[in-house]
């Protein structure tokens, strides 16, 4: 008998201990949206007085979340792209290039205190449109002209991304990222027309980069342990 009884309290310790040392899980979708401060980074950008293009992003995510650790993918639409001031006369004073993605970053997230997180992940960009547009003065009155970059922009963009996030109460997050792109966006060096508009693809290498600052919403949460 006493042997059964110890049997049954080694169980129920083994059960106990096993309940309390229990990893915790957690899974998330959710909705984000925010604001994007973007550049290219090109040689021909430093003779056009280049300044950021202001734009936007979102779309949806999810989180896989173990412990102090997550894995969030996200599919999120992205306007970016540079604007310049001409300094060659007043009539030509601006060029805007706006490129617009489909992008999935794929984010690892450490918890360090609380809701914050440090975040770094591959960033892979999906050409939608794009557009070059100038801006003249030549009648006197202001004109803007247009036309599409698809030709001379790739398709495809990849970089990184580093970043800051706070996971707030009631399932709202707050991001801050920097977007490194590693490929270069531009399709040709020369032999393509030296246009006013196609004027900032004129270089051998572009390369995307972007501030990004999101607030997001959780639509669902599963918890769990194993």
């Amino acid at each position: 008998m006493m042997k059964n009884g110890l049997r049954v309290c080694c169980l129920f310790l083994l059960f106990a201990f096993k309940a309390q040392a229990q990893v915790p899980f957690q899974f998330d979708v959710g909705i984000k949206a925010g604001y994007n401060l973007a550049s290219i980074n090109s040689s021909s950008a430093s003779t056009l007085n280049p300044n950021y293009f202001q734009g936007y992003q979102g779309g949806i995510y999810t989180m896989f979340k173990i412990s102090n650790f997550a894995l969030q993918p996200e599919l999120l639409y992205s306007t970016q792209g540079q604007t310049f001031q001409y300094p060659i006369t007043a009539a030509l004073p601006s060029l805007t290039t706006q490129v617009n993605y489909l992008i999935l970053p794929v984010m690892l997230k450490a918890y360090v205190a609380g809701g914050f997180n440090l975040q770094i992940g591959p960033q892979f960009g999906f050409l939608v449109s794009s557009q070059g547009s100038v801006q003249s003065q030549l009648s006197g009155q202001p004109t803007v002209s247009s036309q599409s970059l698809n030709q001379y922009i790739k398709s495809n963009d990849a970089g990184i991304a580093l970043g800051l996030g706070w996971d707030l109460p009631l399932g709202l997050n707050v991001t801050a990222r920097y977007y490194i792109g590693l490929a270069n966006i531009n399709y040709y060096s020369t032999g393509y027309p030296n246009t006013y508009i196609t004027t900032s693809m004129g270089t051998s290498k572009a390369h995307n980069q972007v501030y990004q600052f999101s607030v997001g919403y959780r639509l669902y949460k599963l918890e769990g342990g194993f």
